[in-house]
């Protein structure tokens, strides 16, 4: 039987080589939001490990949308041109390559996981960047010690939507195969969308099409910008984990439709950001998969599937349900870069090391009877020891 997660998948002009993707994993490790050697070697593993596509992490258009400060941007030429060597490597290893671009929002402003994952200070915001500050769509904080974020007026959202534009003219500059659009997590679209979030009175708030106004005209501006013969994906949160009072799984398979109808290609399907997601306290292997299915199913639009995919059967099996085109892994691939290697070999014991970089299938394939015949005498002279 074909194996439908090492079969290609046609988008626009992009022939994906296979079914996986790498999720966008933020690393905290840019300077000035221009990525640096560290981006270079964590997203060239993927590609030496044989994903389809590898999606960079969350980029901030603007410096005011940076999550942390030590977050990737893409609005300076420095931080365009220090693209380029990422996008090279993974095109020398036939692998496709994306970038994430967002705007965090009230959200902006944060310690790395591993330095605490809490808000900075106002002051530790403005010893960074004496502009840096927090919008939304409403001067409603987050939990904590969030403050309060400055509600966009129609002129700064204006400048929201040229930023999302700018950023991907320059990702096409830098040899982007593919973008994706964050709105999911509790950012700032994500932010427009929920009515939790969203208190406006003007044409941006109230009824569920004022709240996806901001996201259309993004993708709007986006496409005018994104070549036609590009794929444009968006991440979004399927729920906000607001129950039926903020964005419900109904609410995401109409906005998928609308998103088709202006240029988006696939639908990225997470969950949660704005409260706690209901999966989030079970979150069992391939928890987020009916989300994708659902979508898939109401909106006729490609998804890519997300969750505690860790299995090559669970992501095959994924495949030939019809619950996603696509399968996307994160922290999966830390704990294992080769994965999608490693997974046509586990489905696949002709494969012969088949998609491995030459440099490396030479010499396992060299090994492979050596290490056989080896792993055999020890078996046998076990079995021997055992009926002593």
């Amino acid at each position: 039987m074909e194996q439908l997660l090492f079969s290609p998948l046609k988008i626009r002009d992009l022939t994906l080589k296979n079914r996986i993707a790498i999720s966008p994993m933020s690393q905290h490790m840019a300077t000035g939001g221009v990525p640096t050697n560290w981006h270079l070697v964590h997203v060239g593993q993927f590609a030496l490990g044989g994903a389809a596509l590898v999606l960079m992490e969350s980029t901030a258009v603007s410096a005011e949308g940076m999550s942390g400060h030590d977050d990737i941007g893409l609005w300076t030429d420095e931080q365009e041109n220090a693209f380029k060597p990422i996008v090279a490597f993974c095109h020398s290893q036939q692998t496709a390559i994306g970038i994430q671009l967002s705007h965090a929002g009230r959200k902006a402003g944060k310690h790395a996981l591993w330095k605490g994952d809490k808000p900075l200070t106002l002051e530790e915001m403005q010893a960074v960047s004496g502009s840096w500050r927090r919008v939304a769509p409403s001067a409603t904080a987050m939990e904590g010690a969030w403050t309060v974020p400055h509600p966009l007026t129609k002129d700064e959202i204006l400048e929201v939507v040229g930023s999302f534009a700018y950023a991907a003219r320059r990702a096409d500059r830098a040899g982007f195969d593919v973008l994706e659009l964050h709105f999911a997590h509790g950012y700032l679209v994500a932010q427009f969308l929920s009515p939790l979030t969203n208190l406006r009175g003007d044409e941006y708030g109230g009824s569920i099409e004022n709240r996806m106004r901001l996201a259309i005209e993004i993708v709007s501006a986006v496409r005018r910008h994104w070549p036609a013969s590009k794929p444009l994906i968006c991440r979004i949160s399927a729920v906000d984990g607001g129950g039926a009072q903020g964005w419900t799984l109904e609410d995401s398979v109409l906005f998928a439709r609308v998103l088709k109808q202006h240029g988006v290609d696939v639908i990225d399907c997470s969950s949660g950001g704005i409260a706690q997601s209901p999966t989030a306290s079970a979150r069992g292997l391939g928890f987020q998969v009916p989300y994708a299915s659902r979508i898939r199913l109401g909106a006729d639009i490609c998804v890519q599937a997300v969750g505690f995919i860790i299995d090559p059967e669970q992501a095959e099996e994924i495949l030939r349900n019809g619950d996603a085109d696509l399968v996307a892994i994160g922290r999966e691939a830390l704990f294992d870069p080769y994965w999608p290697n490693h997974t046509k070999a586990a489905m696949d014991k002709k494969s012969q090391f088949v998609g491995w970089p030459e440099p490396y299938r030479m010499w396992l394939q060299k090994r492979a009877p050596v290490l056989a015949d080896a792993l055999a005498s020890v078996r046998e002279d076990g079995a021997r020891k055992a009926l002593a």
